[in-house]
């Protein structure tokens, strides 16, 4: 650890960024050349409570002051000092879902998160009205199921917005959000930048008959694009970030984002033509447009990036969750056997094996549903293992199904995209944790998207450093670059990472594996039937 760092932090100039991921909260520094100094972690799970994915009030605030602690700690470690003041600050999370609070700022509900696959009713009602797909997880879905449902806490909604949106509001007083967060909200006007002025008026005509008080546009956060001013850390929220009270007011932020967006930067996918999967506890595709999609699909979802291009969203529910599991499995048996543990090395050794399976993985299929996927119009899911007595069951093809099942629905979903609406791409980059295991998530990838895949090294510092880099636009903006420019010249320098490009045989085998799993998805339904 260097000495500037040290300079940096204690001078003031260094950069935080937070990100609220599902299964962890992280905490980046970083210095002036956008490079990590120190980092904090607080591990969390959601709750299902009433049927209902959420995580309570007390755990968003205890997680924060848990996460900032450890960064401070990390701090004092390494360099011996206290963060007293920064430079800017950036807060991201999770998109979508559905927190509403009264004119008390009390929260009405619940947090409902993205994962909650309840509002199939009004998600579709509003596709229809909007002429837009708008998906389960969006902000409006989840109001307009509330208000269909009969919810009580409706009437009393002054304010509506994300997890993001939530936390900077506490720390700035400011209800305002970062446009590709607000795009999880409500679609955005790509000529206005802002919600759609047609769907806000179909919206409030379509609700009027409940006599609400409110608008929609007067609940909705303000939409700001990158770079644009988002208010200042208040002394209230100084306090709520950093409980030992080190932390003066005062710093600057930058618009809150959405953990798409925060990927797009982390992994300089903000141009036209670029695109990137993050790919961990769920798993989503971005590819940047040039152009709209000739028309809406369901499985599909319009978004933009944080300065406000088009972007088609691909999202599934479930990612390396039961892979993680089955891994787990052969942990045990290796602590049965009373060997020594090393859970890299358990990966590395699964992973890699995996790959000297059959291309198709041998007729095996895997189906790692731990919660509905509507790409596969599963509103609910169990995670299943499906093979034939003919079929090659082995561990290598038994390893690959499982690593072929956490991208197959996103293959789905792209194939719509590449095969059908015809979109170019020149890039398209992989982060989070399949990627960990060095080549093997990227050939994976590569094969179910019939696409060369990129990773960078700095992809493993994930949307709490591409939050960071969004702060440090928003302060480093006054140069006039556009946010890609600003990216491809002040922080990757011409870094494309390492590409894996597939083999045709690779690509064949994923195909027919995902005939195979489409195929059978009538077992998977079944199973959600009687299985419960």
């Amino acid at each position: 650890m260097s000495a500037d760092a040290k300079t940096t932090i204690k001078s003031g100039k260094a950069i935080l960024g937070i990100e609220f991921g599902s299964t962890r909260i992280k905490a980046v520094l970083i210095d002036e050349e956008n490079k990590p100094i120190a980092q904090g972690s607080h591990e969390w799970e959601n709750q299902l409570v009433d049927g209902l994915w959420t995580y309570s009030i007390d755990a968003i605030w205890n997680g924060l002051q848990d996460c900032y602690a450890d960064l401070r700690s990390d701090v004092n470690k390494n360099y011996g000092i206290e963060i007293e003041s920064l430079a800017a600050i950036g807060i991201s999370a999770m998109m979508h879902g559905y927190m509403a609070f009264n004119d008390k700022e009390e929260i009405l509900a619940p947090f409902r998160t993205w994962r909650n696959t309840n509002t199939g009713q009004a998600a579709a009602a509003l596709s229809e009205l909007f002429v837009f797909n708008i998906p389960l997880r969006w902000s409006i879905s989840h109001l307009y199921q509330a208000i269909l449902n009969g919810e009580e806490h409706v009437k009393d909604i002054t304010y509506l917005t994300t997890l993001a949106g939530y936390i900077h509001w506490q720390l700035t007083g400011k209800k305002v959000l970062g446009i590709g967060d607000a795009s999880g909200m409500l679609p955005i006007d790509p000529d206005t930048k802002d919600y759609s002025a047609t769907m806000v008026e179909k919206f409030d005509k379509l609700v009027e008959p409940k006599g609400f008080s409110w608008k929609l546009i007067d609940i909705l956060p303000k939409v700001l694009s990158a770079g644009e001013d988002a208010g200042m850390l208040t002394d209230e929220g100084a306090k709520k970030l950093d409980v030992s009270g080190n932390l003066k007011a005062g710093t600057p932020l930058c618009p809150p984002e959405g953990d798409a967006g925060t990927g797009m930067v982390a992994t300089n996918a903000v141009k036209q033509r670029t695109g990137n999967v993050s790919a961990g506890t769920s798993s989503f595709s971005m590819i940047v447009l040039e152009k709209d999609l000739s028309k809406p699909y369901e499985m599909i979802d319009m978004v933009t990036t944080p300065d406000g291009s088009p972007v088609a969203m691909v999202h599934c529910n479930n990612c390396t969750s039961d892979l993680n599991a089955w891994v787990g499995i052969f942990k045990e048996y290796q602590q049965l056997l009373g060997v020594p543990v090393d859970m890299n090395e358990v990966f590395g050794k699964l992973y890699n094996h995996a790959i000297t399976g059959d291309a198709d993985c041998g007729g095996l299929i895997a189906y790692n549903y731990f919660s509905g996927e509507p790409i596969t119009g599963l509103a609910e899911g169990r995670p299943m293992f499906v093979r034939s007595a003919n079929d090659k069951f082995n561990l290598a093809n038994f390893m690959r199904s499982h690593l072929y099942a956490s991208v197959g629905v996103l293959k789905i979903g792209n194939d719509i995209l590449f095969n059908d609406e015809k979109v170019k791409v020149d890039r398209i980059t992989g982060h989070g944790g399949l990627f960990k295991t060095k080549g093997i998530g990227q050939r994976v990838l590569a094969a179910a998207l019939n696409s060369p895949i990129s990773v960078m090294e700095t992809a493993g510092e994930g949307g709490a450093w591409g939050i960071a880099l969004l702060a440090s636009y928003l302060i480093n903006s006054s140069e006039k670059l556009s946010l890609a420019d600003f990216l491809d010249k002040n922080v990757f320098g011409g870094d494309a990472g390492v590409e894996i490009a597939p083999t045709e045989e690779e690509v064949a085998g994923f195909n027919a594996y995902i005939e195979n799993y489409k195929a059978a998805l009538p077992i998977e339904e079944a199973a959600v039937k009687y299985k419960k």
